[in-house]
């Protein structure tokens, strides 16, 4: 079993959100995160256009992983409209030009989980990881201690991947 290290500092951030309901129209964890009101700064959402947003996963594999997910709570790409299906990919394109130019990272993974069964932890509304990889990111903690180290806080790591998005050039 993968082990985490204590992080104090995300109570915070856990703590700000309206606690699971069983609640039909509750929502999923991200249109909860939406609907908080909170900041993009306390939400850790990193850029936002008219149909989809970017957000830092709050548990992350490794430093820079983030979310590509529509606004809209969907379940399949099927689901999608094509305004929504358009700029889910060029945002995806994006993401990765920003972890790119932020971290140098030597690759990425770009990849969706639908469905529960697939590994989807909210299922009930896609998203795409944005995932920069480095040559023996996998170190001795995971293979020994089975436990992943994230060695910057989610603050700056958000910080940094605003300054590093792509801007739109003006004709």
């Amino acid at each position: 079993m993968l082990e985490r290290l204590w992080n104090g500092w995300r109570s915070s951030y856990v703590s700000s959100l309206e606690p699971e309901s069983d609640e039909p129209g509750q929502g999923s964890l991200f249109t909860r995160i939406l609907a908080t009101g909170l900041s993009d700064d306390e939400t850790n959402i990193v850029h936002r256009g008219p149909h989809c947003f970017v957000i830092l996963n709050a548990f992350p594999y490794g430093t820079g992983h983030l979310l590509v997910l529509p606004y809209r709570e969907v379940a399949n790409l099927h689901d999608l409209d094509l305004g929504e299906t358009t700029e889910l990919w060029s945002t995806v394109t994006d993401a990765v030009a920003a972890v790119t130019a932020a971290y140098a990272p030597d690759g990425v993974n770009v990849g969706l989980n639908l469905g529960r069964a697939a590994g989807g932890s909210v299922s009930e509304h896609l998203h795409v990881h944005v995932l920069p990889r480095w040559i023996g990111d996998g170190n001795f903690m995971t293979a020994v201690a089975n436990t992943r180290t994230i060695p910057e806080p989610l603050d700056e790591t958000a910080a940094k991947l605003r300054t590093a998005w792509p801007r739109l050039t003006q004709s």
